[in-house]
């Protein structure tokens, strides 16, 4: 699969059923994906097989996250997300 095709894929697969869960990751994919390390894009396909009210829970720290391996892009689409919200600008 190509770089091309795989984003392609995560942008697809960040369009969630909770419109809430889609205004969080579909700016993150578009912003961030392409330039993460492969190993926080392994994760990040991980997340995304996740129901999404879980992943909306651990995005927003309502629980814990149950599987540990996901805290980092977690953390990474909490910071891409709080830096939208201190600098509307940014995307």
């Amino acid at each position: 699969m190509t770089d091309n095709q795989d984003f392609n894929r995560m942008r697809w697969a960040s369009r969630r059923g909770l419109l809430e869960l889609d205004l969080l990751l579909a700016p993150f994919v578009e912003a961030c994906y392409q330039g993460l390390p492969a190993h926080d894009k392994d994760d990040f396909r991980r997340l995304v097989e996740e129901q999404d009210q879980d992943i909306m829970n651990w995005i927003m720290g309502r629980v814990p996250i149950s599987d540990p391996s996901l805290l980092s892009i977690v953390s990474l689409i909490r910071a891409h997300n709080d830096a939208k919200l201190n600098d509307p600008e940014k995307s």
